[in-house]
């Protein structure tokens, strides 16, 4: 919305309208950590659950958490990384399973 200035002598003028730029949130990764408790098919259940991934990509960020020892299970913007993080953690305590998942900045 435009704003008005008074001017010498009682005259009112318009100022020019700013543009604000608006910047990117930073993004933020969820990581998988292997451990030697958590099942394969539990992970792949949070990635489908939490992470809202399919069952192909599910399986292949399974495999590379078992095999590299770390995965990425999504990048999202902060608040809501910590919540899927936070998600994941407590679904595998309720199962009592180990999980490690972390956020890291991109």
């Amino acid at each position: 919305m435009p704003e008005w200035i008074e001017i010498e002598n009682g005259d009112v003028g318009l100022l020019p309208e700013r543009k604000q730029k608006l910047e990117k949130p930073k993004l933020y990764k969820v990581l998988l950590h292997n451990d030697d408790f958590t099942t394969m098919d539990f992970v792949v259940f949070v990635l489908n659950y939490v992470f809202k991934r399919d069952e192909q990509e599910s399986i292949a960020i399974m495999l590379k958490v078992h095999n590299e020892g770390v995965g990425i299970a999504g990048t999202y913007p902060y608040e809501i990384a910590t919540e899927k993080c936070n998600k994941a953690i407590n679904l595998a305590r309720a199962r009592e399973y180990p999980l490690l998942c972390t956020v890291e900045e991109e």
